[in-house]
This record gives structure tokens, C-alpha cells and sequence, in this order.
């Protein structure tokens, strides 16, 4: 006979609705199945996350291998250095200080070759002047006497920090000797203080610098060496990049979507390449840093030393320029305040040339700079753009025929065909601003040109000098 704890084991509970049918009801959860069913919930999340992160992470290395490249040159540059510590005859030569080489190429070591010259070279200087320093400021201190010592190491490492940190705000000696400026501190302040204490100063400045010199030598031959990524190269793919996407966003988004979409009411769909001139407004900083560093690098391929890489900064100023321009324009595209219908036919044809001929312009431009010669059509379409410009010009002049002073009913506008002023002032707003553009996107195509002219000069420059040395290789062979 079953007892009776097995019976109510067996038991199952049912409610009856009004329709007839039946549900059961299960008893509720044990506090261990809880305890599971969380966890089992947070592994399989976090498990998906991990999965998400490795995936992001994949897609980044393929899309860009330059930067597995440079992970793994850190990693090289790192397990080279380490071998100043576990050989013996260079740690006897650095002492303990051959850490700073390791921390040296922590610090220094960058994407590209120009900004691992920039801080290797500034580092090197600032230490070797800050240690120089540092022990001139020792000997005279211990020549004071004890007593004076302290107070004479103090004010030297007020006046000398004092005057590196306001040279750090003067415009020029930030672009290029902002990091040397912050290690001078740095050094000189460490190897002053420890003159207080240490006896051999002379022997700890000196292991300081030599492990700085290794650390940035190593540092330089692995960033020139394998796979070299110049910013100068940089520099100017970015400067096409902004270019492409400028024209890109002025003849889809602004030609082909928002232009015509104002002037005839038609949906377009969202690009996010339409977007690209939101890249241009944002690009200074990058383009600033990269011809900064340009300045510190060798001559590599067509590329020669004194390269203008000033003129870069200024086509990137004109493209600024064009992209305020652009973002005003879709504002005003997207304003409440309509136009007349009638008025955007007026002006419909005439704004779709000006659009259509400055983004032709860009391209053309974007093709000068890549291939770094004038473009045989580029005067064309300026001359296109101006005639598009004079015809916008023309169709603005026209429309005073459609005022109406008064604007005091509706039925007088339609009976006179006369539109109120209020309703003219959106389109002709737009249409000044689609000139505008076609003016910044003149002065575009003279910083370009005048880029093209200067590369022009110095490639004849490096012809003429290497011509009398290939004739005379010519004579000897002869």
C-alpha cells in the first residue's frame, strides 16, 4: 500500500477556467535550480560577449593589417631590448638602470615612422641636455657647501622647470619640441634630487642616457626596417580620402538626394557615404599631427625632404571651408520655413548645375592630388562651374518680378501672381550658399594647384642634380 507521501508525490493540481479547458499548476522553483538558471544565463553572456569582441577584433586586423604589423613590432622591439638585461655584459655596462630602455621603447615606439623619430630624438636631446644640466647644477651645489646645497639644487629646478614649461605653450616649440620639454623636466629633476644622495652622479646620468640611446636606436631601426608606415604617406591619403568623401557628399547627398529631394518633393533613401563630409570637419587635429611629424622623417620615395607639407594643412583648411558649407546647406534644406513651389522650379535647374559641376570639381581635384600632377581638365570644369554659377546668377535676378511688397491677402497673390518676399528668402538662401561653395571650391583649386606646382619644381630640381651624376657613370662605362 503506497504511503501517503508518495500519494501527494503523485497528485497533480488542475484549475478549471470557464471555457472548459484545464491548467495545470507547477510548483515553484527550488532556490538551487534558481542559483543555476542565473548562472547558466551570465556564462552564456558573457560567453556571447567575448564572441562579439573577438569577432570586432578579427574584422579590425583584416580591415586593417597595418595594425597587427605594428603590434607585433612593438612586441619585437620589446624582446630584443630585453636582452640588455639577461646579458650579462650589458648589464654590467647599464647597471640596474636598463630598465629605461625597456620603458624607453614603451614610450616612444608609434604607428608611424615620423612619430617615433619625433619622440625618440626629442628624448634623446632632453636627456642628454637635462643631464649635462643636472650635473653642472650638482658641482656647483657641492661647492656651496652642505648647507646651501639643498637651496641651491631647489632653485635650479624651479627656474629650469619653469622656463621648459612656459616654452611649452609658445606655438612653435609645442608642435615640435612639446615632448622633449616634458622629458627635460623629468630628467632633470630626477637626476638633480638624486645628485643630493648619490655619490657617483656622473655614472648614474651617464647608464641613464646610454640605456635611452639603446632603447631609441632599437626603436628607430624596427620602425624603419620592417614594414615602414610614413606619415608623410599618410598625410596624403588622408588628404585624398577627405577629398573623395567631400565630393561624394555634394553629389550624392546634396546633388542627388537633398537637392532634388527640396527642389521636388522626391524621397530619397540614407548613405552613410553621404556623410562623409562630417569626416572633413573633423580631421584637423589628425592632419595637423601627421604633417607634424612629417617634417621628422627621411627621405623615402617620391617623398624628398622638404616636402611641403604646409600646403596639406592649407587644402585641408579649403575642405573645411566647403564642409561648413555643406552642413549650412543641409540645415537650410531641412528647415521649416519653406520656399514657393513656384520658386523652387524658378531655381531648380540652375542650383542642380552649380551642385553637379562643384562636386566634379572635387573629383577632379581628389585625382590631381593622388596622382600628383595638374589635371588637364580641371580648368574645364571650373569654366563649367562659373558658367553654372553666372546662369544661378541670372535665375536670382529674375525673381524680382515675383515680389510682392504689400503681401496683404492670399487672393491678391493669386490673382497677381506675385509671391510675398518671406516666401523667397529659403531659396535664395540656399542658392547663396551653393555659391559659396563654388567660390571656397575656387580657392580649393588654387591651394591644390600650387601644391602640384611646388612638387613639380622640386622633381626637376632632384632631375637636374641627378643628371651630371648618371652622364658621368655614362662616360666611365664608356
Amino acid at each position: 500500500m503506497a504511503s501517503g507521501k508518495e500519494l501527494c508525490e503523485g497528485v497533480e493540481w488542475r484549475i478549471r477556467v470557464v471555457d472548459g479547458s484545464s491548467e495545470v499548476l507547477v510548483p515553484p522553483t527550488g532556490l538551487a535550480r534558481k542559483v543555476w538558471l542565473r548562472t547558466k544565463g551570465l556564462i552564456s553572456g558573457l560567453g556571447m560577449k567575448v564572441r562579439m569582441f573577438l569577432k570586432q577584433a578579427w574584422d579590425m586586423g583584416t580591415n586593417d593589417p597595418r595594425k597587427v604589423i605594428h603590434c607585433i613590432k612593438v612586441g619585437l622591439a620589446l624582446t630584443i631590448v630585453s636582452l640588455v638585461y639577461f646579458m650579462r655584459p650589458l648589464y654590467d655596462g647599464v647597471g640596474g638602470n636598463a630598465m629605461w630602455a625597456i620603458m624607453t621603447v614603451v614610450v616612444v615606439f608609434e604607428p608611424t615612422v615620423g612619430a617615433t623619430l619625433y619622440k625618440c630624438l626629442n628624448r634623446v636631446c632632453a636627456t642628454c641636455l637635462a643631464g649635462f644640466l643636472a650635473v653642472g647644477v650638482h658641482w656647483i651645489a657641492s661647492q656651496s657647501g652642505d648647507r646651501f646645497e639643498p637651496f641651491v639644487v631647489g632653485a635650479s629646478i624651479f627656474i629650469l622647470a619653469s622656463i621648459a614649461t612656459f616654452s611649452r605653450f609658445i606655438p612653435s616649440v609645442k608642435s615640435m619640441f612639446d615632448y622633449g620639454a616634458m622629458i627635460f623636466i623629468l630628467t632633470f629633476s630626477i637626476v638633480a634630487i638624486s645628485g643630493y644622495r648619490v655619490d657617483k652622479l656622473f655614472d648614474l646620468a651617464h647608464q641613464r642616457i646610454s640605456t635611452i640611446i639603446i632603447g631609441t636606436s632599437l626603436c628607430i631601426l624596427v620602425i624603419m626596417l620592417v614594414c615602414p608606415i610614413w606619415s608623410g604617406q599618410e598625410l596624403h591619403s588622408l588628404t585624398v580620402r577627405n577629398m573623395d568623401k567631400l565630393s561624394d557628399s555634394l553629389d550624392g547627398w546634396f546633388r542627388s538626394r537633398c537637392v532634388r529631394q527640396y527642389f521636388t518633393n522626391s524621397n530619397g533613401e540614407d548613405d552613410q557615404k553621404l556623410q562623409g563630409y562630417k569626416c572633413v570637419l573633423s580631421s584637423k587635429a589628425s592632419e595637423e599631427s601627421m604633417a607634424n611629424f612629417a617634417r621628422w622623417e627621411p627621405s623615402h620615395g617620391r617623398f624628398n625632404f622638404r616636402h611641403p607639407w604646409k600646403q596639406y594643412l592649407k587644402i585641408g583648411a579649403s575642405m573645411r571651408s566647403c564642409a561648413y558649407c555643406i552642413e549650412a546647406l543641409n540645415s537650410c534644406i531641412n528647415s521649416e520655413n519653406q520656399a514657393a513651389e513656384s520658386i523652387k522650379k524658378h531655381l531648380s535647374t540652375s542650383c542642380l548645375k552649380v551642385s553637379s559641376s562643384s562636386s566634379s570639381a572635387i573629383k577632379e581635384l581628389a585625382e590631381s592630388v593622388k596622382k600628383m600632377n595638374k589635371s588637364p581638365t580641371i580648368d574645364l570644369l571650373v569654366e563649367e562651374m562659373n558658367s553654372a554659377l553666372e546662369e544661378l546668377h541670372n535665375d536670382l535676378k529674375s525673381l524680382s518680378h515675383l515680389l510682392n511688397p504689400s503681401t496683404t491677402a492670399e487672393n491678391q497673390i493669386s490673382a497677381t501672381g506675385l509671391v510675398p518676399f518671406t516666401e523667397i528668402i529659403p531659396v535664395v538662401t540656399l542658392a547663396s550658399i551653393l555659391i559659396e561653395i563654388s567660390v571656397r571650391i575656387e580657392a580649393l583649386v588654387g591651394s591644390v594647384e600650387e601644391l602640384v606646382k611646388e612638387i613639380e619644381m622640386k622633381d626637376k630640381i632632384v632631375a637636374k642634380e641627378e643628371k651630371p651624376e648618371g652622364t658621368m657613370k655614362a662616360l666611365q662605362r664608356v
